[in-house]
């Protein structure tokens, strides 16, 4: 591998602070529908399993979604955009929500909270705060190949 990207970047020498840009990037987006998914989720009376289930599909639309929104900036059609998109932040998703998921789930009584409740808002901070720590060390090995967020700076 010759340690840089098609964008000039070098890839072999991603910092942690690059790392952490771009996961808090995918958090944003990730964290939007998170958030929002469990909102809906609760106020609506949703069974635990389909709070979680729509607040997972909702973080992946809102992070693909924030991502397009960039790339289609520079020129690139919807369908481009899109494989960027899918590319650039599937894996960082996928961590992010297993582990923010797993955090909301683990802790007692907190999908069964009201958005009243510093539990229910407690909990997702914790969730998602926990979820950037454990993502950052996977993004800086995916842009150090070339992978995941790096497909994104080609397009900035």
């Amino acid at each position: 591998m010759s340690g840089h990207d098609t964008s000039g970047h070098d890839t072999a020498t991603t910092t942690w602070t690059t790392a952490a840009q771009a996961t808090l990037h995918c958090l944003t987006g990730c964290a939007i529908g998170e958030v929002l998914g469990m909102v809906v989720g609760t106020a609506t009376g949703l069974h635990n399993a389909g709070t979680v289930v729509l607040s997972i599909v909702l973080a992946f639309v809102f992070g693909y979604a924030l991502t397009m929104r960039g790339v289609l900036r520079s020129g690139l059609s919807l369908g481009a955009a899109l494989r960027v998109a899918l590319a650039a932040d599937t894996v960082s998703i996928t961590v992010m929500e297993i582990v923010d998921n797993t955090v909301v789930v683990a802790i007692p009584g907190a999908l069964d909270a009201q958005l009243d409740q510093w539990l229910f808002w407690g909990s997702l901070a914790l969730s998602l705060a926990i979820a950037f720590v454990v993502t950052t060390p996977v993004n800086r090995a995916l842009m150090r190949r070339g992978l995941g967020h790096a497909k994104v700076h080609a397009h900035h």
